[in-house]
C-alpha cells in the first residue's frame, strides 16, 4: 500500500502532559521570542519496517478471517480511506468497547493507547487507525469489540496467554514477538524518525539513515534517548539481532508514552527521542502547538 507522508492531526493525548502552554493562536515567532521551547522531527526514515496485526496462535480459523479482512480493506479502499482521515485531515470516529464479558461472542483486542494516530483515546473512548480497523473485523466476524488497553510491551504477551485474541498496537514483525504471535499480512508500512530540540543543528544537512546513524554513533553512554517502552525505537538504540540493528553508545531511556519522552527532552533530561514516523509528528505538532 502507498506510504503516507503527511500527518495532519491534533494529538489530544499530550494535552495534559504540557506545562506552561501558550495559546493556540501563538505563531512560530511569538514561541520563540517568549523562549519556549519546540521539538522538530529529523525528515529521514532511520528503518523500514511492516505493521501486522499479532493473533492468537491458538486461533488458526481467526488468523485466516483476520487475512481475509486485510486483503478486503486493501482491495476496497476502506484501509486508504480510514489513514487518510488521520493523514489528509479527515474526520476520525470514535469507537466503543464494550465490557468483558465471557458469556459473550467477543473480539479482544489488546492494545496500547499511547500511538497517535494509530491509537489513542478521546474520553473513554478509543480511536485511532488500528481502532477503527478494530471495528470493522469485530463488525465482519459478528462479534462484540472489547478493547484491552496495556502497556505496549504487554501487548503481545496477553495474546500469547490467550487473556487477548489479537494484538493491535502498531506492531512492527518481528521474530521475537512471534514467540508469542502469528502474524496477520501486513497492512501499513513504518520506519523509525529521530525527534530533537528545535535549536539543534547536528542533523540539518544529513540526508540519509546511514548519515544520521553515523552521527549518534558519536554519542557517549551518558547521552540519552528516549522511546516508547518495548517498541522498535528501544531495539534501534539497544541493538538487535533479530531486526539487523547495531545499536548505539546512547542510554536508551524508556516511557510509557512518545509523548513523556518528547516532553522529558525539552525538559532538559534527555538529549533525543526515537519513534514511529506518524506518531513522531502528532506528538511534535500537538506539544509545539501547545507550546
Amino acid at each position: 500500500m502507498k506510504k503516507f507522508l503527511a500527518v495532519c492531526l491534533t494529538a489530544t493525548l499530550v494535552a495534559g502532559l504540557v506545562a506552561g502552554c501558550g495559546g493556540k493562536g501563538e505563531d512560530k515567532a511569538t514561541k520563540e521570542a517568549s523562549g519556549a521551547k519546540t521539538a522538530k522531527v529529523i525528515d529521514v526514515d532511520l528503518t523500514s519496517e511492516e505493521y501486522a496485526f499479532g493473533v492468537d496462535k491458538s486461533q488458526p480459523e481467526l488468523l485466516e478471517q483476520v487475512n481475509a479482512f486485510v486483503k478486503k480493506i486493501k482491495d476496497d479502499g476502506t484501509l486508504d480511506e480510514i489513514c487518510d482521515k488521520y493523514f489528509g485531515g479527515g474526520e476520525p470516529a470514535v469507537v466503543e468497547s464494550a465490557k468483558l464479558d465471557e458469556s459473550k461472542d467477543q473480539l479482544i483486542v489488546a492494545t496500547n493507547a499511547a500511538f497517535e494516530p494509530f491509537e489513542y483515546t478521546k474520553g473513554d473512548a478509543y480511536t485511532g487507525i488500528d481502532m477503527e480497523i478494530a471495528a470493522l473485523l469485530a463488525e465482519e466476524l459478528g462479534k462484540e469489540l472489547v478493547i484491552q488497553n496495556m502497556d505496549f510491551d504487554a501487548v503481545c504477551l496477553s495474546v500469547g496467554q490467550q487473556k487477548c485474541d489479537i494484538a493491535m498496537a502498531g506492531l512492527t514483525v518481528s521474530e521475537e514477538r512471534k514467540e508469542y504471535v502469528t502474524f496477520s499480512e501486513t497492512y501499513y508500512q513504518a520506519s523509525q524518525r529521530l525527534i530533537v530540540p528545535s535549536d539543534d543543528t547536528t542533523f540539518d544537512d544529513l540526508k540519509d539513515a546511514d548519515a544520521i546513524a553515523a552521527k549518534l554513533g558519536e554519542l557517549e553512554k551518558s547521552d540519552k534517548i528516549g522511546v516508547q517502552q518495548g517498541t522498535t525505537a528501544q531495539s534501534y538504540i539497544e541493538g538487535s539481532e533479530d531486526l539487523g540493528f547495531e545499536g548505539l553508545p546512547a542510554t536508551c531511556q524508556p516511557y510509557k508514552s512518545g509523548a513523556l519522552a518528547v516532553q522529558d527532552m525539552l525538559n532538559g533530561n534527555i538529549k533525543y527521542v526515537i519513534i514511529d514516523a506518524a506518531p513522531a509528528t502528532a506528538i511534535t505538532e500537538a506539544i509545539n502547538e501547545m507550546q
